[in-house]
């Protein structure tokens, strides 16, 4: 394709763009693509951002050495030893101070070699006053057998700093994916996880943890995940909100057509004056599958504000009848009340992202017959 910046062969280029990644980087502060345990590409745009491969970023500033490990423990389970005792690569992203990236940085992670055992560590920062979204796309290639991906990334959002984390999934049905992130947040700083996945998975596992150290900081975590038959997604977060006025907000909507998705969630008030909400909703479309929701509340404090919502159902029969009355062939029916349902809106992204993010979206429901 001409205007390729990123290239990858003709075979693999659909999916890449499928998750995301604009292989002509329009719309792009920077790149970083590596491919099973390679950098295969990496640039940037953006003036006041500075991305390293992770290996090369440690010995330019051994100072970050400090930061390694720090908010992950390396001994917390048998994946964070394997990613600690051999990482192939990663990412360091530093926005300095009072920089506001204009577009999106993205990075890809893409599994084509057979058996690859993919291990990752990103150490991202962000100074004061600075702010920078990051598209993360991850998957496998369409003719892989069996595969795995260990995700360590540690973020650190410094003083009125904004992070928006975006991640779109799109791995195979015997590839396991173990990601494991911990995010610490400054006063008045924001940090935003958006987790999208729709296909396939053996089975992918998360629980990352953002500590609100700062007075006013606030953390997001949303979810929109569709398991199909056989694949498992064991996905939650936990926000430990240490100071005055903190905030933190768990939202998650999971659809099975047939495979089992557990969504957990954990808001743990360690200060007075905070506000925390959960909220997990899930449809069944079919017998077989399971939906858990695990919402937990947690307090030493009378003066907070928490609370959790959670349901769980199916499509309701009232909806299919109308849009079938409206002349809607019932599978289509189904299709546009699954879609309202895992609604982009809730990810508070921009317009023009929005709508990027909704056209992805739509190829992966279209590709898993929603």
């Amino acid at each position: 394709m001409q205007g390729d910046v990123i290239k990858i062969d003709e075979k693999d280029r659909q999916k890449i763009q499928d998750i995301g990644i604009n292989t002509d980087e329009a719309g792009r502060s920077g790149s970083f693509v590596m491919e099973n345990d390679k950098v295969h590409h990496l640039s940037i745009k953006q003036q006041g951002v500075e991305m390293l491969a992770i290996k090369e970023a440690l010995t330019r500033y051994p100072e970050l050495k400090e930061l390694m490990w720090k908010l992950v423990d390396k001994d917390k389970d048998e994946y964070t030893k394997a990613a600690y005792e051999e990482t192939h690569s990663g990412y360091f992203i530093r926005v300095k101070s009072g920089v506001k990236a204009y577009f999106p940085f993205q990075a890809c992670f893409f599994i084509k070699q057979d058996k690859m055992k993919q291990k990752v560590h990103n150490l991202i920062i962000l100074e004061e006053n600075s702010e920078i979204h990051i598209m993360n796309g991850c998957a496998a290639a369409s003719y892989l057998a069996e595969g795995s991906h260990i995700g360590v990334t540690e973020i650190y959002v410094g003083k009125n700093a904004k992070l928006m984390y975006t991640m779109i999934h799109d791995w195979a049905k015997d590839v396991t994916v173990r990601p494991r992130s911990a995010i610490k947040v400054e006063e008045g700083g924001t940090y935003i996880s958006n987790y999208i996945a729709l296909r396939d998975t053996k089975i992918t596992q998360m629980y990352p943890v953002a500590y609100l150290d700062g007075k006013g900081a606030v953390a997001k975590f949303n979810t929109l995940v569709m398991a199909p038959e056989g694949s498992v997604y064991d996905l939650g977060s936990k926000v430990l909100l240490n100071a005055p006025d903190t905030r933190a907000e768990i939202i998650s909507r999971s659809v099975s057509k047939g495979g089992t998705i557990i969504a957990r969630g954990h808001l743990q008030a360690n200060s007075p004056g905070v506000f925390a909400h959960l909220e997990c909703d899930g449809l069944m479309l079919k017998d077989g599958g399971v939906i858990s929701a695990i919402p937990e509340l947690e307090t030493k404090y009378a003066d907070v504000n928490m609370s959790h919502e959670a349901a769980i159902g199916k499509v309701d029969e009232e909806q299919i009848l109308y849009l079938m009355s409206r002349g809607i062939p019932k599978n289509e029916a189904v299709s546009a009340i699954v879609s309202g349902f895992m609604d982009v809106k809730l990810l508070g992204l921009p317009d023009a992202l929005e709508e990027e993010i909704k056209k992805h979206l739509k190829v992966l429901e279209e590709s898993e017959g929603i």
